[in-house]
């Protein structure tokens, strides 16, 4: 044949174009363009940055298991991103495409959506990673970002990439598995950079140390941008003021920020000629002082930059192979306090989780108290001339260290041999050399006689099966009639704090002798526990009416913690009697300090920011929807300095997030003087009526007026009809002299307190809570703003000034 037909020809050239575009992307890519794929199965398809620092491809996280991923090219494999950390795809017939909508989408074998970007464009777009190792995708008319890698961080920050309020760095879990793990580097609440242990059961913060205030450590909460952000030279600079730079600062190594699996914050440096990274900073030198390092019932020592992991006596190690995993007992505790004893070991504690805290024991009264209690595994004790006594229900945060001076007594069965020639042993859970520590005491089981304990057994077994009849003919007789639906699900509802009997708190309370205050469903009584805490006691009222919902609310409560709420430490639940046990606050409530002109300018401008920020955590950051209800300054109490913490809140209706125009409320809910125009009207009830509450408290603190039975001219008014036309005036009376149209510069001290001296500086704040409150009174719901954005307005003016 001399020639090809055309039809023939024209297909040649097809299949030859083919090949070449084939070529062309299965090796490496400096971009991805609409309708373009990386597949799984070939290794050498991968995009790379511009310099060729970064690659992103497939990489395998396990067998037969693929992640998505961005790294270091010229480096063993060292993650930055993933796509899909927690759901890695098939090593056969996944692939990543970017779609002619604009969309990047994973799928696996299946074909199923694994991760996708959720883009879409109706012009050209294309994927590239960028020098700085920022995948994006970008308009190739505009070069407009429509989506980054740097938005969604997995473990690691690079140069330029900032750190925002709604981003976290997560650890992977561990050694090859890069899904999500336990550690978490965020951003909290108030505005502070934290380092969080979040593990199966328990979560909480260790870094930097909660026993200290933030600006005890360098930090700043006055900040409402809550950015963070380390450069090129190696210099991180946080909104909170948390500032630190690498060992080698300068322009030139690469580096990179990674929140570690072991819970460490390290910023690395890249030594290219031995392709190593090299640690530059920390957060935490102390390895051991990383909360659930070693899992639980583990106790951590760290000598000589080495840590180790050990298993205290009759406990053996979950998982040698994962720390985390600590150490389980070998070993059933009984209730009976003749059948346990205790091993003691010197130098060490299990931080946190403390069931009391009791001073002025001798080693055996403390001994007694985790004898008779059940739940109570083991006890620390220290002399030190006071005699301080620290049972324990869990066993976290063990840590052994001789600089420590306290002693931790383990709770054992008393007929377990536990230690031989004067030695505990501490199984350790690493390849380190076993740790023996001398004790000065040992306990060991005495030899039995066979045919004597073969006689016990009998007895014992007889004694038992009796003791199961009882049992069982006491349940059928009492089958039907059930606890009522209090006592039965308090317990669980109440998780995380302390259940008081009816007789601690009556004899706390000298029999309910001092009335500190009323209202929100109850009366609050002082009262003093016998570890000499003083406590406010609030006995319920009216509980029966909804139990289920009030069993929700309260364990709601339980787990809500905010330094402007006030803290629960406890609730009896016995028979008729419902009540809530509450930290005491030294000055009392907002109202008594107003009434009385003690409060200076800068205090209530602190308490106003103060109460913002707790109601914002009910209504946006805690795991339900806390709706108030009854915001006013009796509810707003202060401590020994002075700062404000929101009380009564969690005892109202618990809604939905997704539930914001349906309204569920059986009755009109807060206090005359104080309700927004919703109650009455009968509108949807939304977060917008604290809001209107907290508009009037802040009137009041300005004006050192109450807002209810107050007029213009200082008459008393009378009005017992839902919205008395008192607060009324008050709202008008400050509009009017605010918003009058010939106001000058000044007007704001016509309604300011007048007992109460100011500077200039005063004016400019006072000026500012007016205004915001106005805002808040509004009549339309929809004009009023959230408080998170009355937290930032207020911040905005306090960074600024």
């Amino acid at each position: 044949m001399d020639h090809l037909k055309p039809s023939h020809s024209l297909l040649f050239y097809s299949f030859f174009a083919f090949v070449n575009l084939m070529l062309s992307i299965s090796a490496e890519l400096d971009y991805l363009n609409q309708g373009w794929s990386i597949s799984v199965e070939r290794s050498d398809n991968v995009i790379v940055s511009p310099d060729r620092t970064f690659s992103a491809g497939f990489q395998s996280v396990g067998d037969n298991a693929y992640c998505f991923a961005v790294w270091f090219t010229h480096v063993k494999f060292t993650p930055v991103w993933m796509a899909n950390r927690d759901y890695p795809v098939n090593g056969r017939r996944s692939a990543l495409s970017l779609q002619k909508d604009g969309n990047v989408v994973l799928r696996d074998a299946a074909r199923s959506t694994v991760w996708e970007t959720g883009t879409t464009s109706a012009s050209g777009v294309r994927l590239c990673l960028l020098d700085t190792g920022n995948l994006i995708l970008h308009q190739t008319s505009t070069n407009n970002t429509l989506w980054q890698s740097f938005n969604f961080p997995t473990d690691t920050l690079l140069p330029t990439q900032q750190l925002r309020r709604d981003i976290k760095l997560i650890a992977s879990r561990s050694q090859g598995n890069y899904s999500s793990g336990f550690y978490n580097f965020y951003f909290d609440n108030d505005n502070i950079l934290r380092l969080l242990y979040n593990g199966p059961d328990i979560s909480s913060i260790y870094w930097p140390n909660p026993a200290y205030v933030s600006w005890e450590v360098g930090r700043s909460m006055y900040n409402s941008s809550r950015t963070a952000v380390f450069d090129l030279s190696g210099r991180f600079r946080s909104s909170d003021s948390l500032r630190f730079f690498a060992s080698d600062s300068g322009r030139g190594p690469k580096r990179r920020l990674t929140m570690d699996r072991d819970g460490n914050l390290r910023l690395y440096s890249l030594d290219e000629k031995k392709r190593t990274w090299t640690i530059s900073w920390q957060a935490i030198s102390n390895q051991c002082g990383i909360n659930g390092i070693c899992g639980p019932n583990s106790i951590c020592v760290y000598e000589q930059s080495l840590r180790s992991c050990s298993c205290p006596p009759g406990f053996k190690s979950k998982d040698p192979t994962d720390l985390s995993q600590g150490c389980q007992p070998t070993f059933n505790l009984s209730c009976n306090p003749l059948e346990s004893l205790f091993i003691p070991i010197p130098n060490t504690e299990f931080y946190g989780y403390d069931f009391n805290y009791t001073e002025g024991l001798t080693l055996q009264g403390c001994m007694n108290i985790c004898l008779e209690l059940c739940s109570c595994k083991a006890f620390m004790y220290k002399f030190d001339g006071i005699g301080q006594c620290y049972p324990k229900t869990m066993l976290l945060n063990g840590y052994q260290s001789s600089s420590f001076s306290g002693m931790m007594h383990i709770k054992l069965p008393r007929n377990r041999t536990i230690s031989e020639g004067g030695r505990v042993r501490l199984e350790t859970t690493h390849c380190n050399p076993e740790a023996h520590v001398e004790l000065s005491r040992t306990y060991e089981s005495k030899q039995e006689n066979n045919s004597l304990k073969y006689i016990l057994w009998f007895v014992v077994s007889i004694g038992g099966m009796e003791l199961i009849c009882i049992v069982m003919g006491w349940w059928y007789m009492y089958k039907n009639k059930g606890p009522s639906a209090a006592e039965k699900g308090f317990v669980i509802a109440a998780t995380g704090f302390k259940r008081f009997s009816y007789a601690e708190l009556k004899a706390a309370t000298r029999n309910f002798n001092e009335v500190i205050g009323r209202g929100g469903g109850g009366v609050v009584y002082k009262g003093e526990l016998p570890d000499e805490r003083v406590v406010a006691v609030k006995r319920l009222e009216g509980v029966y009416q909804g139990e289920e919902e009030f069993l929700a609310e309260v364990s709601i409560i339980g787990r809500i913690n905010h330094m402007n709420l006030i803290q629960v430490w406890g609730f009896c639940a016995e028979r008729r009697h419902r009540l809530l046990v509450y930290e005491y606050m030294d000055r009392g409530s907002l109202a008594a300090n107003l009434s009385a002109h003690v409060l200076d300018w800068k205090k209530r401008f602190e308490i106003a920011v103060g109460t913002a920020k707790g109601l914002a955590y009910l209504h946006e950051e805690c795991l339900e929807w806390v709706l108030h209800c009854d915001v006013k300054p009796q509810n707003i109490l202060l401590d020994a300095h002075y700062h404000p913490k929101v009380a009564d809140f969690g005892l109202s209706k618990l809604r939905d997030r997704n539930s914001l125009n349906d309204s569920s409320f059986s009755r009109v809910r807060g206090t005359r003087g104080y309700m927004a125009p919703e109650w009455i009207l009968n509108q949807p009830i939304t977060s917008k009526v604290d809001v209107y509450s907290y508009g009037i408290v802040l009137l009041e603190a300005v004006t050192g007026r109450s807002s209810l039975g107050f007029n213009a001219d200082n008459e008393t008014i009378v009005n017992n009809e839902g919205r008395g036309k008192g607060f009324h005036n008050l709202v008008t009376w400050v509009r009017d002299i605010m918003c009058a149209a010939d106001a000058r510069e000044g007007r704001i001290q016509e309604i300011m307190d007048p007992m109460i001296d100011h500077t200039d500086d005063d004016l400019v704040k006072m000026e500012l809570l007016v205004m915001v409150a106005l805002h808040c009174v509004e009549e339309d719901r929809d004009a009023r703003p959230t408080v998170r954005q009355v937290v930032e307005m207020l911040l905005h003016d306090e960074n600024n000034s």
